[in-house]
């Protein structure tokens, strides 16, 4: 394994924005080898690094040991924490998700659509990779596995900017990659991590790099994403919060509703796809209210409710207005009782932030209108809202959740990765 360099700082900013814009130029380089490369060499490559990986497992497991220290000294609350800390098991499965992403069909070269002009001409639209791509994130370390084998597998090179709170783990899960990549043949660079926690280099990647980065993912919490779409001078996948929903409609069965509604909020609670605020119907808050509050608090999840909910149960405590749009990502969720189907909808489009919401109910109009009139990335009918990813979707990873409307949107797999252009074959035609 090479050696790591875990220096957390440059010498200053004009270092900063030399060595910045040459790992740039070195991924613009790499990105041309990788866009050419076969998908045979690709899940070669991919393989390779999966078994480097697990090769490395006892260094990426040392330095997320020193990464989960330093986060308990800082405060970080125990779902960060959760986020951020690797076992055996996990970094196993860090590399099994890599082995899934070669398993995955080849994205690039695919002919999307194909048609023939009056004057002769055929033209062919043609899957195409982005180019590089900005991964800017926080937390949670098997993001730099997941992005960069996603990232290579659709033709793309990969620059990870990892936040400062998994910057060991990550420096040396990237390391591995890079290893990997050459052992098998592709350009080393096509995975590179920024070596550094010094925040100007957010800024100098949301600047292009001089021309190098095509778009950028940022993956964290709403000051980061926030920054990256305000700075961001090239296109930007993202979403700012997952604050979604369940909601427990007028013929929802509540055995069902219990279920869904726990593996929702507290399966992982740290995860964008978990539940924040539970909606009941008024139609059946006398029957299903009490108990579906009683299995949250029963839990170990804190309830924050309005009048009719803090009614059922005493050990609720008040929401604010605050507490509707807010992404917890704890054990904490905010309920109230909505009086049928077109205020749930309402609640969700005043609060919600367009990733993942759900609807109970065995009523099947009803579930139709809420997902044809729910402005969300994904729409969920009698199913938890944690299945929004991009694994369950049988995407093999995903980069991130996009919640904008442009290009991709839900999880961002290998086919979001990757762009188009036109094949036009001709004749001799000249225009008249």
């Amino acid at each position: 394994m090479p050696v790591l360099n875990l220096k957390s700082d440059f010498a200053g900013a004009d270092d900063l924005a030399t060595q910045m814009t040459e790992i740039g130029r070195r991924a613009r380089a790499a990105s041309r080898g990788i866009a050419l490369a076969s998908a045979q060499a690709k899940d070669l490559a991919l393989r390779a690094v999966a078994e480097s990986i697990r090769e490395a497992a006892p260094t990426i497991l040392r330095e997320n040991a020193r990464d989960v220290t330093a986060g308990k000294a800082a405060g970080l609350t125990a779902a960060i924490i959760d986020r951020l800390t690797l076992d055996e098991a996990r970094v196993s499965a860090i590399a099994e998700a890599v082995e899934k992403v070669a398993g995955l069909a080849d994205p690039v070269g695919r002919q999307l659509a194909a048609f023939e002009r009056p004057n002769g001409l055929l033209i062919e639209r043609i899957s195409v990779p982005l180019g590089v791509v900005g991964v800017i994130f926080e937390s949670r370390p098997n993001v730099t596995a997941d992005a960069g084998a996603l990232c290579l597998k659709a033709g793309n090179a990969a620059i990870l900017r990892a936040g400062s709170d998994s910057h060991r783990t990550a420096t040396a899960i990237a390391a591995a990659m890079s290893e990997g990549l050459a052992r098998s043949g592709l350009p080393a660079d096509a995975i590179q991590l920024v070596p550094t926690r010094d925040r100007a280099a957010v800024g100098l990647m949301l600047a292009g790099l001089d021309g190098c980065v095509d778009v950028i993912v940022p993956r964290g919490g709403r000051s980061l994403v926030e920054r990256v779409q305000s700075e961001a001078k090239v296109p930007v996948f993202a979403h700012l919060d997952g604050v979604c929903h369940v909601y427990v409609g007028a013929q929802a069965d509540l055995g069902m509703a219990r279920t869904v509604l726990l593996n929702s909020k507290m399966r992982r609670t740290g995860i964008c796809g978990a539940a924040e605020t539970l909606l009941v119907d008024a139609a059946v808050a006398e029957t299903h209210l009490k108990p579906l509050i009683e299995a949250l608090l029963e839990s170990g999840c804190a309830v924050r409710g309005d009048e009719t909910v803090r009614a059922a149960d005493p050990r609720v405590s008040p929401a604010s207005e605050a507490d509707w749009r807010t992404e917890y990502l704890d054990a904490i969720i905010s309920a109230r009782v909505v009086d049928g189907l077109d205020a749930a909808i309402a609640h969700i489009e005043a609060n919600g932030s367009h990733h993942t919401d759900a609807i109970i109910t065995d009523d099947n109009e009803a579930a139709t209108r809420f997902l044809n009139e729910v402005d969300s990335a994904i729409v969920v009918h009698n199913a938890s809202t944690q299945f929004a990813d991009g694994g369950e979707f049988g995407f093999g990873a995903e980069i991130g959740i996009a919640t904008g409307r442009m290009h991709a949107r839900g999880p961002v797999g290998v086919e979001q990765l990757t762009t188009f252009k036109y094949r036009v074959h001709g004749s001799g035609q000249t225009r008249p």
